[in-house]
Order: structure tokens, then sequence, then C-alpha cells
């Protein structure tokens, strides 16, 4: 299997969560470390991905989460490193009123196809992007939706630790 580079969102994927327990069961599975977890800054946030990126040795798999897609999303606007595929788990809206203000210096969400092969995964409950966003944003990346009924924001808070569905998207992509 390629290199799996991990991205969480918004304050990191804690203890429990299904992207912690990836990069300790999966042996390619790397987290890509943010300058500041708590204060996301959308420049600094798409230079680390893309050092994360320059260090494998082969095109990764990227999976995101939260707002680590918008990161990933980000990233193919400007970057041209050859990436496997990305995994993009319940992305967040920038763009909502009511979106927290650590997260609205990565509006606008950019609206253009990525260069690699996607799978965008939303929940029909989530909090923070609507299941037709999702629709929207998956057609404009070029991305294969999949509408994972109602599992909240795919976290611990919604009653999330192990993914089994999702290693089975992730295996798609490898």
């Amino acid at each position: 299997m390629a290199a799996i580079l991990i991205v969480p969102g918004y304050q990191n994927s804690g203890p429990g969560h299904w992207q912690s327990l990836w990069e300790g069961s999966l042996r390619d599975a790397k987290r890509v470390e943010m300058p500041n977890w708590d204060f996301p800054r959308k420049v600094e946030w798409v230079e680390a991905l893309d050092e994360a990126i320059a260090d494998c040795t082969e095109p990764p798999l990227l999976v995101g989460h939260s707002l680590g897609c918008l990161v990933i999303a980000h990233w193919a606007e400007d970057h041209d490193r050859e990436i496997k595929g990305a995994l993009l788990a319940t992305p967040v809206d920038p763009e909502r009123p009511e979106a927290l203000p650590a997260i609205r210096g990565f509006a606008p969400i950019p609206r253009v196809r990525l260069p690699f092969e996607a799978i965008l995964a939303a929940s029909a409950d989530d909090a923070y992007l609507s299941l037709s966003r999702a629709r929207s944003l998956a057609a404009d990346w070029g991305a294969r939706f999949v509408d994972l009924g109602r599992c909240g924001h795919l976290n611990l808070a919604s009653g999330h630790g192990p993914w089994p569905r999702g290693e089975a998207l992730l295996t798609e992509l490898s």
C-alpha cells in the first residue's frame, strides 16, 4: 500500500478518533502535523501538507477529516505533486454564516476538479456541512460521493471511534 497521510481538522483528532486509530494500526500511515491545531491558518496548514507530501518516497494516499478535507482541496488548487488518491470524510463549510470563526479563513472553498481520484463521504446529519452541499462539493471536485447515512460529524462526539466502512473506502483508493 502507498504511504498514507492523515490530515485531521480543527483541534486535531484525539485518542480513540478513527484517524488516530488508523495512524496506530495502518503500517504506512502518518499524521500531518499542523503548526497550530487550535488556530488554523490556511497558508500554514497547506504548506505543512505540502512538506509532508514532499517527504513521501511515492505518491501518497491522503485521508482528510473535517477541515483537513479543505486543506487538501486548497493544496490541490496550487500544487502539482502526484497523489495516489484522497478520502475526504465529512468536510466542513467555512462559508456558512454560523461557521466557527477559527475555520472561516479557509473560505472560499475551492470549487475545481481535484487532479487525483477522490471519495467524499458525508453524513446526512452533519452539523457542519449539509448533505446537499457535500454532494455539490463532490461534483465540483470530481469525487465519488458516498452517503454515510446519519452519523453526525464522524468523530468521537458523534459516537465514532473505529470506522470500518472508511477503511473499506480507503482500500478502494489503494
